[in-house]
């Protein structure tokens, strides 16, 4: 199975790092950015299966990100990554953006973390080969 491509997009440095040491050894291609505007310059340029993405990032939210995700790759796996828990907030992103998870921070890497991003990665294997 070839490799899939994860974009992680958090305006904190520490958390795309952090995020970098604990994946090292999974199967997936990563991809990080600081910003919703260099994610969309790294999409452009590259295929990208999952997008993770933190909710509040100044210049663009993550809900405009997933948005424009949504409708400019509508295959793409959106996943939240963030500290911002409020329902009403939560709500929008799930309806808006078609959220396939939320993962509060911080995470427990192993036990909730790569366990959904391999079942991203299989949801999208999945949809990619019912289109076939």
């Amino acid at each position: 199975m070839e490799s899939r491509t994860i974009l992680f997009v958090d305006d904190d440095k520490l958390i795309l790092s952090s995020l970098k040491r604990g994946l090292i050894d999974e199967p997936y291609h990563l991809l990080f950015a600081e910003s919703g505007k260099e994610a969309l310059s790294i999409l452009e340029k590259n295929e990208v299966h999952v997008i993770v993405t933190d909710m509040r990032m100044p210049e663009m939210l993550g809900l405009e990100l997933l948005k424009i995700v949504k409708e400019k790759y509508p295959n793409m796996v959106r996943i939240i990554l963030s500290g911002y828990t409020q329902v009403g907030t939560l709500l929008t992103a799930i309806n808006q953006g078609e959220i396939f998870r939320y993962i509060t921070k911080p995470w427990k890497l192993e036990e909730e973390f790569k366990p959904t991003l391999r079942q991203a990665v299989e949801f999208y294997n999945s949809n990619v080969n019912t289109q076939k």
